[in-house]
């Protein structure tokens, strides 16, 4: 057991060490999607063909579908394996390593009623120190979005509102809703706009619908946490008596596990689509 132990420890050793320095070249293009289904969430994971991928530490076991491709990996005893589509099996905690032989598309399966993407991932997986360093260096050396703050502003005073006003109106949690059931390509996080954006997780095409911002007169994730900027990559638009997030420009999805581009709009616009009843800006 000991000696079983100090392989393990090794291994471990040697990703770490190999993760800090594949964090150091370009990463490659690897899109998440995020399914819902009533009592499931499914993590839609896409490699490319010569990716090396390093999976972030899974918590617990779990359901998982190899739905696609061809990869050759190295377990957490050090067993390397060729897995071929397609597999079903249950997932062990740990952390798996391995090369893209084929394109893959890798499913984990979580019964959870949670769907705030934050929430699912701190709560199921485990994110390097390595990785959580370099996410953070990389946050620190992204420059403020400088000239979409100052539009922000601009428009206040067009408006004769004040910044309290608008967020006391978008803090209010009586007309919140989680996302319905669906497959998104986003996720809420940090914004160097304002307090928290949505940010793309896979690419995203233009005239392509993000998901919902609005359901009637309650507002989604979407509708609460997209940003306002001058130069906006999408708009909201009505369907019926709904109002989606929609892409007017190619929006870059993650890369390497990074998140892609954050979404935008102009809230202008986006004011004289949902009303000043429901919307002070």
């Amino acid at each position: 057991m000991d000696a079983q132990v100090a392989t393990i420890s090794n291994l471990e050793l040697a990703v770490q060490a190999f993760e800090e320095k594949l964090l150091e070249v370009e990463q490659s293009e690897c899109p998440v999607i995020h399914r819902f289904s009533p009592g499931l969430y499914i993590r839609e994971v896409k490699i490319p063909a010569g990716a090396f991928a390093i999976g972030h530490r899974q918590r617990y076991e779990h359901l998982n579908i190899f739905l696609k491709g061809r990869m050759r990996i190295v377990n957490e005893d050090g067993e390397a394996v060729e897995m071929v589509a397609p597999m079903i099996f249950t997932g062990t905690p740990g952390r798996k390593a391995g090369l893209a032989l084929e394109d893959v598309i890798w499913l984990n399966i979580y019964p959870t009623t949670e769907t705030d993407v934050e929430t699912l991932e701190s709560t199921y997986l485990d994110k390097s120190e390595s990785w959580k360093g370099f996410n953070q260096r990389k946050e620190d050396s992204t420059p403020e979005r400088t000239e979409d703050i100052k539009d922000y502003n601009r428009m206040l005073m067009e408006l004769g509102v004040t910044d309290t006003q608008v967020r006391a109106e978008s803090e209010n949690e009586t007309d919140q809703i989680s996302m319905p059931p669906g497959g998104y390509k986003i996720a809420v996080s940090k914004s160097h706009i304002e307090g928290k954006g949505v940010f793309a997780t896979a690419q995203i095409e233009a005239g392509e619908v993000i998901g919902p911002a609005r359901i009637g007169d309650n507002r989604t994730p979407v509708g609460r946490y997209t940003n306002h900027s001058i130069n906006p990559n999408a708009e909201m638009r009505e369907f019926g008596d709904d109002i989606y997030l929609v892409a007017i420009k190619e929006i870059y999805g993650c890369r390497g596990g990074f998140l892609g581009d954050e979404i935008t709009t102009d809230y202008r616009i986006t004011r004289k689509l949902i009303g000043e009843k429901k919307c002070l800006v």
